[in-house]
Formats: structure tokens, C-alpha cells, sequence
């Protein structure tokens, strides 16, 4: 089985499990990976990410495969955009 066809019939939750381990270095019941297990685990990751979540957050893969990098700048507008979003004033002090 290729790596394509792996992540496509991959379900959510075993992604999550490999994510876990590939970031902390053990299975979410504590058990340590491996070196091997982890690059794997690592690997999978990112190809899940690259084929179902579409992510553009930074440090991610993007839908094309490759790593989303952004600028300083554009991380500036986006959290400047966010900061003026009425869902986001939870604990701005700004009317005291």
C-alpha cells in the first residue's frame, strides 16, 4: 500500500493518534515511539494534512505538498484582522 492510499482511507482519529506521536514522541496512552515509528508517524502526518485538511496556517503543508511560509508582515495582518473581530475582546481591558 502507497502513502497516498493510506492517508486517503486514514480516519480523523488515527491521524490525530499519529500526530501525537509524531510531535511528543509517544502514543496518546503514554507508551514511547520509537525512532522509526516516529519519522513514520511524522511522514503520515504530513501527508494527511497535505490531502484533507487544506491548512494555511504556518508551519503547515500546504494542499500542493509543500510547507505554507509566511511572511512577518502577513502574520501581522492576520492577527491585526483578528484583533478586531468582536469575538476576540475577551480580556482587552479597553473600556476601563
Amino acid at each position: 500500500m502507497d502513502i497516498i492510499s493510506l492517508v486517503d482511507d486514514m480516519s480523523k482519529e488515527m491521524y490525530l493518534r499519529l500526530k501525537c506521536a509524531a510531535e511528543t514522541g509517544k502514543w496518546p496512552e503514554g507508551t514511547v515511539v520509537d525512532k522509526a515509528q516516529k519519522a513514520s508517524a511524522l511522514q503520515i502526518t504530513m501527508a494527511y494534512q497535505s490531502r484533507h485538511l487544506n491548512s494555511d496556517e504556518i508551519l503547515s503543508i500546504g494542499s500542493d505538498g509543500l510547507i505554507v511560509d509566511k511572511t512577518k508582515r502577513q502574520l501581522k495582518n492576520e492577527f491585526a484582522d483578528l484583533k478586531n473581530t468582536p469575538e476576540n475582546n475577551i480580556a482587552r481591558f479597553s473600556d476601563i
